[in-house]
Formats: C-alpha cells, sequence, structure tokens
C-alpha cells in the first residue's frame, strides 16, 4: 500500500514538473517556420462553424501508459492484470478526448475580394472580426486577430 502511494505521488510530481515547462499564454509556432520568410493576407471573418481537431496520436498514447501503469497498481495475479489492460484502455480513451482540439473553421472574406476558408485552433474569432492570416506557400502557418 505504502509503495502505491508513493508511485502516485512520484508520477503526479512528474505530471506537474512537466507541465510547468511549458511556455503559458504564448502562440506555438513549428521549428520550421525560424527563419523562414512568411506572407501574409487581411480580411474580415463571415462565418464561422465550430469544429474539433482530432488527436493526433500523442494524447491516446500518453492516456495509455498512463492508465496501465495506475491499473497494475490494483490487485494481484490476474486480477492485476486486467486492472492493468483496463487502466490502459480507458487512459488511452481518455487521452484522445483531451488530445482533441476545439477549433474554428472561418470563412474570411480577404481585402482583395477573394474568399477563403481556414481552420483555427481555439475559438477566440467573431463574425466581423478583423484577422491577418500567416502563410508559407500554400501551408497556413497562424491566424491572428488584426
Amino acid at each position: 500500500m505504502k509503495k502505491r502511494k508513493i508511485m502516485l505521488a512520484m508520477m503526479t510530481a512528474v505530471m506537474f514538473g512537466l507541465s510547468g515547462c511549458a511556455t503559458q499564454g504564448l502562440p506555438m509556432v513549428e521549428p520550421s517556420a525560424t527563419q523562414q520568410v512568411a506572407n501574409y493576407e487581411v480580411g474580415t471573418v463571415q462565418s464561422i462553424r465550430y469544429v474539433a481537431v482530432k488527436d493526433n496520436g500523442v494524447g491516446t498514447l500518453v492516456g495509455a501508459g498512463i492508465g496501465a501503469v495506475l491499473g497494475h497498481m490494483v490487485g494481484k495475479g490476474h486480477g492485476k492484470d486486467l486492472a492493468t489492460l483496463g487502466g490502459g484502455l480507458a487512459g488511452a480513451y481518455v487521452g484522445n478526448q483531451v488530445a482533441a482540439a476545439n477549433a474554428q473553421e472561418l470563412t474570411v472574406r480577404l481585402s482583395n475580394g477573394k474568399h477563403v476558408v481556414v481552420i483555427s485552433k481555439g475559438t477566440q474569432f467573431q463574425v466581423g472580426q478583423r484577422v491577418r492570416i500567416v502563410y508559407q506557400g500554400s501551408r497556413i502557418v497562424s491566424v491572428e486577430p488584426y
């Protein structure tokens, strides 16, 4: 019992420690976006459709690992094996749901009159708002308030 509590406390400390390493409140950019010339266009949001961006697999994998470790701390013999399997499956589901991101599909009327549709993670935009769409080639780097 004492071993389980110590293991759980260590895992919790590691999770909180790793989350503290993240930069809070700053937009994230891909490493490939550094030292590159990007173009942008300005427009006005005409309509919004709320969507969810699927997990790329990382959340599922991390959730399964954490769930399996926690499940392994329960029971003995075959019960321990079943708890490990159940914990892994439950963790995978929870990790997948947590990693899915809310997003907005924006229809934007650009300053040149052309209409484009872009998907932006988060839900910070409103109809009528001016936005700047930053892109490299045909890949959108970011959509920002303008």
